[in-house]
């Protein structure tokens, strides 16, 4: 396994007294795109929150880079390049493009280095470079999202986290969209996806965990986790399958 980038260990975390991460662990290698699946309520969210701080966890830690971050406050994990594009895009609509294009840049002092990471994002995205001074609201939800994954690349991450960046983007932009993250991946960047699109999902992914009800119920190579008969009758539309034992032993455990 390439060094990892990301490692959580036995992550725990509440609402009031309700449980909403139970021991999840995680990892994610360098240069990975790791996809966390599982239907609503499953705790998917709360684990990108509770990596990036917005969330409080009640046990477990969390292994960034190499430090333990666990006890970090949000701006210090965003400047290592622990960064999320988070679910509903959050596009400041109020602002030009450019001027949420520049928000994502914030605590950068390399204004050269930033004008020109801006200039390739509009090469990338020409709609949003010939709207540049145009109000966000401007744009479609597709759009949007672009804006909110070119914002969160002039953080400079290490690790870019992705909370259901398809919901609500039609087929079209959906596509657009999955082939963005791999052309970035095989950049060099490394992705943690929580994503309810499980088959796009799983296309992409290096490695996948299943979150139900708060805990890891299956993890491992993506592409084996697609295949298997539990996984396609809990979200993939697949005939029933009873989970056996050994279903369990072959899936639950964490990665060497």
């Amino acid at each position: 396994m390439n060094e990892l980038i990301l490692d959580v260990e036995q992550l725990s975390a509440c609402y009031g007294r309700v449980e909403a991460l139970i021991g999840v662990s995680l990892q994610v290698a360098r240069g990975e795109i790791v996809t966390v699946v599982g239907a609503n309520g499953a705790g998917k969210s709360t684990l990108l929150h509770s990596l990036l701080g917005t969330i409080a966890p009640t046990n477990g830690r969390i292994a960034f880079a190499g430090e333990d971050i666990s006890r970090w406050p949000i701006h210090r994990r965003i400047d290592a390049g622990l960064v999320l594009v988070p679910e509903g895009r959050r596009i400041l609509v109020s602002m030009t493009i450019e001027e949420n294009l520049l928000l994502g840049a914030h605590m950068r002092q390399d204004k050269s280095a930033v004008r020109r990471e801006i200039d390739n994002i509009y090469d990338r995205f020409p709609n949003l470079g010939r709207r540049r001074s145009h109000g966000a609201s401007c744009l479609s939800g597709g759009e949007q999202q672009m804006l909110a994954l070119g914002r969160a690349m002039l953080a400079k991450p290490q690790l870019l986290m992705m909370d259901e960046p398809s919901l609500g983007l039609s087929p079209l932009f959906v596509s657009k969209l999955f082939e963005l993250i791999k052309d970035y991946n095989r950049e060099g960047l490394s992705v943690l996806l929580i994503e309810q699109n499980t088959a796009n999902a799983l296309r992409i992914a290096h490695q996948a965990t299943v979150l139900e009800l708060g805990r890891v119920a299956m993890e491992g190579d993506a592409a084996a986790i697609a295949g298997s008969a539990r996984l396609q009758e809990a979200y993939l539309g697949g005939a029933a399958h009873e989970v056996t034992e050994a279903d369990k032993r072959k899936w639950i455990g964490r990665r060497s």
